[in-house]
């Protein structure tokens, strides 16, 4: 499984929760396979999507999807431990893991010592699976998703090689946050 086929993964796993997608390739490639008001793309501010993704989860308490990197995850593991200590918070917290900060120039991320599931589990993740094919990933998400009830951690081992990664998200980036705002508010009960 490479970055793309997760991504796609992931996409086709879901409809309506709201997808929050980490800055670089992720939030590009995202972009590129399908774009719906509801994914939210990430255009720096990197280490922070599984806090925006915590928030939504935590306002309108609907499962959201985080789609986070190695390097980004590292940057800020605080999101872990905010995730674990809200026992009933419906988030699905997607890792992908490259060993690399692909976006950057490719250099390799301090993490070959890090066992991120054991992480996630000790910062209180009810539910912690490691995941190496798209297959199983469109599986568990789906299935994730619509049962969410409290803080899920899927660390997605990605090995093969990625395709030509696509331009940058395009257009007006208040306009892309405004889109995403309006498609949550519109999702939720009266």
């Amino acid at each position: 499984m490479n970055k793309s086929s997760a991504i796609r993964a992931v996409i086709e796993a879901t409809s309506e929760e709201p997808i929050v997608f980490t800055t670089g390739y992720a939030c590009r490639i995202a972009q590129d396979v399908l774009d719906r008001p509801n994914h939210f793309y990430m255009t720096g501010s990197m280490g922070l999507a599984s806090s925006i993704a915590i928030g939504i989860a935590e306002q309108t308490g609907r499962p959201t999807v985080v789609v986070d990197g190695d390097g980004s995850l590292l940057m800020n593991p605080a999101g872990l431990v905010t995730a674990g200590a809200l026992a009933s918070l419906p988030l699905v917290h997607i890792l992908l893991d490259d060993g690399h900060y692909t976006s950057t120039g490719g250099q390799h991320v301090p993490s070959w010592g890090t066992d991120f599931a054991l992480l996630a589990r000790s910062c209180g993740y009810a539910r912690v699976k490691r995941i190496e094919r798209a297959g199983d990933l469109t599986a568990t998400v789906r299935t994730m998703a619509a049962t969410c009830a409290a803080p899920t951690f899927l660390h997605c081992v990605l090995t093969g090689e990625d395709q030509p990664v696509p331009p940058r998200v395009d257009g007006d980036l208040a306009a892309h946050a405004a889109r995403f705002g309006a498609a949550v508010r519109e999702s939720l009960p009266c």
